[in-house]
């Protein structure tokens, strides 16, 4: 007799269970399994080693490996044959410890246990600034009950992309809403633990409140597109001339 499978640990349920192509379709559905969407969140979107995402679901690395080639599978035919994507089933219990939330207020709270959250936003004359590592100027918001308490600006004092996590840190920073970021601020600043929020652009203020409201438009994997011989390029979305944003 064979022995049960164990069970793989997940940290909630997704928000959203089912996804339909906007055009009419009568493509049989794909499901993946929670389990498999679990991988895909730790892995994907929180950014995770299979080594880390193993240990959080209580499963061998071998076992993330195959729920992760399964569900990119899955989830590749469904964006390249539009057909509907269902995510529901599996082997799989909900685990206490490790829990998340969707809103990105309490999950930067939770961070903090009962210390007011601190955010800070690369700032320029009451704008969203799009070059992390030229920052100059961050404004620096105090938060408690979902509301700002106190809000301020601070100088970087030209440090540079390499400092600039150093410097958000002693500050007591725990979430950056910026616009374009490269790899190697994005690593320090996680080294750090401060929840990036990248890509956004417009006004400060108006960030902060749709941060707030759980609306916030931003760029999970916002990034910045270096190019030699002084060629230009972009960060995330917004065209940043020969500048670099690291």
């Amino acid at each position: 007799m064979s022995r049960p499978l164990k069970k793989r640990r997940i940290g909630g349920l997704p928000p959203c269970t089912h996804f339909v192509p906007q055009e009419a379709t009568e493509a049989p559905e794909v499901t993946i399994s929670l389990e498999e969407y679990e991988c895909i969140r730790l892995l994907d979107y929180l950014g995770m080693t299979q080594e880390e995402c193993a240990k959080q679901m209580g499963v061998a690395r071998t076992t993330v490996q195959a729920l992760y080639l399964a569900a990119r599978r899955r989830i590749a035919g469904c964006l390249v044959e539009g057909r509907p994507l269902v995510i529901r089933g599996g082997n799989f219990e909900l685990c206490p410890a490790c829990q998340h939330s969707p809103h990105p207020v309490r999950a930067a709270m939770q961070k903090g246990s009962n210390q007011p959250m601190k955010l800070a936003v690369t700032y320029d004359n009451g704008q969203i600034f799009q070059h992390f590592g030229h920052t100059e100027t961050f404004k620096v918001y105090t938060i408690e009950n979902n509301a700002i308490q106190e809000s301020h600006v601070i100088s970087s004092n030209g440090a540079g992309h390499g400092a600039l996590a150093t410097l958000l840190q002693e500050e007591n920073i725990n979430t950056l809403i910026c616009g374009g970021i490269g790899g190697g601020a994005q690593n320090a600043l996680a080294q750090a633990g401060i929840t990036l929020y990248g890509g956004v652009q417009g006004d400060a203020d108006a960030a902060v409140q749709d941060f707030l409201a759980g609306k916030l438009a931003y760029d999970p994997a916002v990034h910045c597109d270096h190019h030699s011989h002084g060629e230009s390029h972009s960060c995330g979305s917004h065209g940043c001339g020969s500048h670099s944003c690291h």
